[in-house]
């Protein structure tokens, strides 16, 4: 019986991006099938693949090249190495950019034309081309020369304004999120921009030029706290872990550890005020609706406060969710792996890496019925695929020896 073969088996992804937010986009495109090459600098390659320690040891535990940061966002994916300044070096791109359906990039604006491989460029070579460019800030604008990290873009964009603990509180301040949020959610959009260009290809039969700023995305993703200013002129604040629209939504201490607690209705907050042994709350005019709850949240809350710290957390929270109340414990990221559920969905799986050792890979997200995605290859070497790819596009063994002397790939 054939295997069933990821839903962009038919697409091919020239990748010329590094660090974190287009190698995300490039990852989930592999996740979904896709041939994704990876365009690595001769002898250095990604500069993610050094932001260690932590680094993937070997067989006999050994440090390789690989740290955790290069393996979070590289998997199924082949690499070669190719020096952009060298003309055999970018003949070579040009080349798999005829072959490629999407051509995925993040220098600054500018840079690839000095080589003949800016969108223009690649695009009069392969007319089918879709062409993206992920920055700092986009190709236009006063910012389009300057670099930009994720940080940086989480201060620029407002998410640190609205992230952390009150002023005068314990811990008060702006903080940024855990994880390179914008990075992420810049890999998110540029995957979606690329398939909607893809499938806009399907029809018309001409590729596209896609620019994606990374501070674009961030304004984007304020959401309901742009909405919330926009529509009442009031700047949003940091409110720690509560909820500036729906209450009560914010962390609870128990006797013995601290609880989440995110009751999204008036149905919800009903059945919550009956297990705690409270139900005239549900009725009390102050709490009765979301809208009064949040006007009213100091009073609601000093008296969910006193009522929790007479509780244990587990039992409490095995009450809440038989009574369809949302509510969890705070998991550290070793708990997350020990959680019946992500076991059940498969989130953690392990794959074989050149260095003799199997890694864990986080999962896909995504299921397919009739599409199933496949086990990924681990992220690959630095220039682990260099000689099949070439020989690929009909480079002879010969051919491929005397770009290594030359410091070509």
């Amino acid at each position: 019986m054939t295997q069933p073969k990821g839903p962009l088996s038919h697409v091919k992804v020239l990748d010329l991006s590094r660090i974190l937010a287009a190698p995300w986009a490039s990852q989930i495109l592999a996740d979904l099938g896709a041939d994704v090459i990876k365009v690595e600098r001769p002898g250095a390659g990604d500069d993610t693949r050094s932001w260690g320690p932590p680094f993937l040891k070997d067989a006999d535990g050994q440090d390789t090249r690989e740290a955790g940061y290069y393996l979070a966002v590289n998997r199924g994916k082949r690499s070669i190495t190719v020096s952009l300044d060298k003309p055999e070096g970018q003949r070579i791109v040009r080349e798999l950019a005829m072959h490629s359906d999407i051509v995925l990039e993040n220098y600054k604006a500018g840079t690839l034309a000095r080589y003949g491989l800016d969108e223009a460029s690649l695009r009069k070579l392969n007319p089918r081309l879709i062409y993206c460019s992920v920055t700092g800030f986009g190709q236009t604008g006063p910012r389009r020369d300057q670099p930009a990290y994720d940080f940086l873009i989480q201060a620029m964009g407002g998410l640190m304004s609205v992230t952390g603990e009150k002023d005068g509180k314990p811990g008060g301040g702006p903080q940024k999120v855990g994880i390179p949020i914008v990075d992420l959610m810049t890999g998110m959009y540029t995957a979606v921009a690329v398939l909607a260009a893809l499938a806009r290809r399907n029809e018309t039969g001409v590729g596209d030029n896609i620019d994606i700023g990374m501070l674009d995305v961030q304004v984007a993703t304020l959401s309901n706290q742009a909405m919330n200013y926009l529509v009442s002129g009031k700047v949003p604040v940091r409110n720690g872990n509560a909820h500036p629209n729906i209450q009560p939504q914010d962390v609870y201490a128990c006797a013995d550890g601290d609880l989440i607690l995110v009751v999204g209705n008036d149905g919800q907050f009903a059945k919550m005020c009956v297990v705690l042994g409270h139900a005239e709350w549900a009725t009390d005019a102050r709490f009765a609706s979301n809208a009064q709850r949040v006007r009213n949240i100091g009073e609601l809350s000093g008296l969910l406060r006193a009522v929790f710290a007479g509780w244990k957390r587990e039992p409490l929270i095995a009450l809440l969710d038989a009574s369809g109340v949302p509510c969890g414990a705070i998991n550290s990221v070793a708990d997350v792996f020990e959680d019946p559920q992500v076991k059940a969905r498969g989130m953690l799986t392990h794959v074989a890496h050149p260095s003799g050792v199997q890694i864990p890979q986080l999962s896909s997200p995504m299921r397919f019925s009739d599409a199933p995605l496949q086990t990924q290859s681990a992220p690959p070497l630095l220039g682990q695929h260099s000689a099949a790819i070439l020989a690929e596009l009909g480079y002879a063994p010969d051919d491929i020896a005397a770009l290594r002397t030359q410091g070509s790939i």
